[in-house]
């Protein structure tokens, strides 16, 4: 056991409280992550290439709030304690108690992507070029109420910062969840931030690869710090399901890259005359 541990703060998981209604900080990343998520995306249509019109975000942003609760909770009961609810499958409702997978959501947004642009007319890839660069903020969010929640915290550890974690007994762990905040969120946004300053986005899909080959090694190199789910445990040669999740996830983003590269840069699109309708 380390000689010094750092006294993990006991946040309260509820934010606001009215009699009987409850706002919890891990609604508040959600809503957090899409309200800040969509103002950055309309910045980002706003700038060459100019291949997507800023309505389209707007219109969007539904569909997202869609895509990654139903694809999350979808995800999680699928991916993660799959008996637990074919046994109590009214308990797949009760997001109340928690229980969502980012590759579910993932999932869900791309659905929503490839349905939005195909009955809007949209550029598929341009499109999920400026989502995907709004995503880290959400991971950022989503983290930090896991960490507040003292949720899938690490594994047991010697370091000087480990924390002892109300759910994880009295051995001292990783905040696992803070590196993750770190390399899914900032780091990845960071990544990102740089590729927009580039010019990637004039080969479309170039910075959605980016994106899901980044997110899937931050995600690779933060479960070899975090506690697997108990129903699960670890897996083939010691991984876990979220490294499993993230491998084709990896393969994806560099297919994607590879692909993209050998295609023509598109030239920036005509940007709109300042006092023109937006329709």
């Amino acid at each position: 056991m380390p000689l010094f541990l750092i006294p993990f703060p006991a946040i309260n998981p509820i934010a606001v409280s009215l009699g009987p209604f409850a706002i919890r900080w891990y609604a508040l990343a959600y809503i957090a992550g899409l309200l800040i998520g969509w103002r950055y995306c309309l910045a980002l249509a706003g700038r060459a290439p100019n291949l997507v019109r800023p309505q389209a975000v707007d219109d969007f942003l539904v569909w997202a709030t869609i895509g990654v609760v139903l694809g999350g909770r979808i995800g999680y009961v699928l991916f993660y304690n799959f008996d637990y609810y074919a046994a109590h499958p009214l308990q797949a409702f009760a997001v109340w108690h928690g229980g969502m997978s980012f590759h579910g959501g993932a999932l869900g947004v791309t659905i929503a992507i490839v349905l939005f642009t195909r009955s809007r007319k949209v550029p598929m890839l341009a499109f999920s070029d400026i989502i995907a660069e709004a995503v880290p903020i959400g991971l950022f969010f989503g983290r930090i109420a896991n960490f507040i929640n003292g949720e899938l915290f690490g594994r047991p550890t010697d370091v000087p910062w480990a924390m002892i974690f109300p759910m994880g007994g009295a051995v001292p762990r990783h905040p696992s969840q803070l590196y993750e905040a770190f390399c899914e969120g900032i780091l990845l946004f960071i990544a990102l931030f740089v590729a927009e300053r580039r010019g990637w986005r004039q080969r479309p899909g170039l910075v959605t690869g980016l994106f899901l080959a980044g997110y899937a090694i931050a995600r690779i190199f933060g479960e070899m710090f975090r506690q697997p789910d108990p129903q699960i445990g670890y897996l083939w040669f010691g991984t876990t399901e979220g490294q499993l999740l993230s491998i084709p996830v990896l393969f994806a983003g560099l297919g994607l890259i590879v692909w993209v590269r050998r295609r023509q840069p598109v030239a920036p699109a005509a940007k709109p005359e300042t006092g023109s309708l937006r329709r």
